[in-house]
């Protein structure tokens, strides 16, 4: 592991100074995992594509706002994931509410306990399809809090949305999973 982190660390270097070589390794390195994160927030290949472009192009061009405070794939997801919900919300503006606007604005003291979800007996492909059958709202967090292990705080703050109101839309939106999960 610790040549991993060396050899990215080297990587990053030559991508400060610009050589294209190191550039493309670093792509070739990330690409696959972040399109398909791109892809679960999107849900278009080509809007993918435009996501991880316009991604990888801001990590370059900003390399030098990584401070290593985290890991460079960590620095780089959250790129990623910040352009796919802004492109998601472009790209649905007109067809229905942005995703700002779907969220549950409430507060804690209504906090209910948290569904549990037992994955162990549920097929994934059929959580999965689960997922993205829920409103637009309930996929984006569920795909953050189960696909791409954010925390609720992580979540509350890529979305701009308070930490109670992200408890509460984490909770409907578990509820309303294990309700389309029982009815399968």
């Amino acid at each position: 592991m610790a040549n991993a982190t060396q050899d990215i660390d080297t990587l990053i270097a030559l991508c400060k100074q610009g050589s294209r070589n190191a550039q493309f390794e670093v792509y070739n390195r990330y690409y696959k995992p972040l399109f398909n994160t791109a892809l679960r927030i999107v849900k278009d290949s080509h809007w993918a594509e435009d996501v991880m472009q316009e991604a990888f192009l801001k990590a370059f061009t900003k390399l030098d706002m990584f401070k290593g405070e985290v890991t460079f794939g960590a620095w780089l997801k959250k790129i990623v994931l910040n352009h796919s919900i802004d492109q998601y919300k472009k790209q649905n503006r007109n067809d229905m509410d942005a995703i700002d606007t779907v969220l549950y604005k409430t507060e804690d003291d209504n906090y209910k306990q948290e569904a549990v979800i037992d994955f162990q007996q549920v097929k994934a492909q059929q959580a999965l399809a689960a997922i993205q059958s829920l409103r637009e709202s309930y996929r984006v967090v569920l795909t953050l809090l189960y696909i791409e292990g954010y925390d609720q705080e992580e979540i509350s703050e890529i979305l701009g949305i308070t930490a109670g109101n992200c408890r509460t839309t984490i909770s409907r939106a578990k509820d309303a999973l294990l309700k389309k999960l029982s009815e399968a």
